[in-house]
């Protein structure tokens, strides 16, 4: 059977004795803050491997999202939610009014609001630009971007 990597994050940085606890129960490791976990878990399938390692470990830890860490043939991310019972009722009567399956209608509504953010990024780049042209000529802004993405990386700026 194959082993599907998987990305657990949390809703809060776990203790110290928290995570030692977990990692008892399943090999885990952490990032620096204890905030997102990996573990192998093996299955047939990944959305298999996520259903087993949530209902193996959502007892000790504060699991918020389970993803595969690594994209399957068609480049997708498995995300494994967990949602309370009243959100879970109205997502269901949501999907059964759009002729879905529940999946399927969370699939289609983060797949439109990332584009819709993808979209909104791309005019607020395209505004930014147009206020730095309205100061400087095209091949200045070019070279300064140029330099710019030669620096190392410190993260995205608001």
């Amino acid at each position: 059977m194959p082993h599907h990597a998987l990305e657990i994050m949390l809703t809060r940085p776990l203790t110290t004795d928290e995570l030692h606890h977990a990692a008892r129960t399943w090999p885990l490791a952490a990032n620096h803050d204890a905030t997102r976990l990996m573990a192998l878990m093996s299955a047939k399938t990944s959305d298999r491997a996520a259903h087993r390692l949530r209902r193996r470990l959502s007892t000790q830890l504060p699991i918020d999202v389970i993803t595969t860490h690594y994209p399957d043939t068609h480049g997708n991310i498995l995300l494994n939610l967990a949602f309370p019972p009243a959100t879970r009722t109205a997502l269901e009567a949501a999907a059964r009014s759009a002729g879905q399956t529940p999946e399927r209608f969370v699939e289609l509504a983060l797949h439109r609001d990332l584009a819709e953010h993808a979209d909104q990024e791309a005019e607020r780049l395209d505004r930014e630009l147009r206020r730095l042209l309205a100061h400087t000529t095209p091949a200045h802004l070019l070279s300064a971007v140029g330099h710019a993405l030669t620096r190392l990386p410190e993260g995205p700026t608001p």
